[in-house]
């Protein structure tokens, strides 16, 4: 996974790109079809703003998160691409082949009911 680190009226230091890049890889610890990365962090008056574009296999996911401070503004940044990344993911696992009827406990192959249990009201 590359990641590009942009700063707008913030100066990047070695600690917060390595907060960045240890953060990041938690989201590709969940889905490792990441290709690209693009991270903008900026600063406008009291207001520290995180936000980043992922680039995957078949989409493009963008989130922001504005917070007073930087790193509790990547948290929120990561969470909300996290999620994001999770819903893609379970998205194209679901649509691919999963033609099978999943049977509830108790019932067989024709739809019917075991001769020991008793049917759910």
């Amino acid at each position: 996974m590359q990641i590009n680190l942009t700063g707008h009226h913030v100066e990047i230091t070695e600690p917060l790109k390595g907060y960045v890049d240890s953060k990041f890889a938690r989201l590709e610890r969940h889905f490792d079809h990441v290709i690209k990365v693009h991270v903008v962090l900026s600063v406008e008056k009291l207001r520290q703003k995180a936000e980043a574009r992922i680039h995957m296999n078949g989409a493009d996911v963008f989130a922001d998160a504005v917070h007073e401070d930087m790193y509790a503004a990547i948290d929120g940044l990561i969470d909300k691409l996290d999620r994001q990344v999770l819903k893609y993911k379970e998205k194209r696992q679901n649509h691919r082949g999963s033609s099978t009827k999943t049977l509830t406990e108790g019932e067989t192959v024709s739809g019917e009911l075991d001769d020991e249990q008793e049917p759910l009201n």
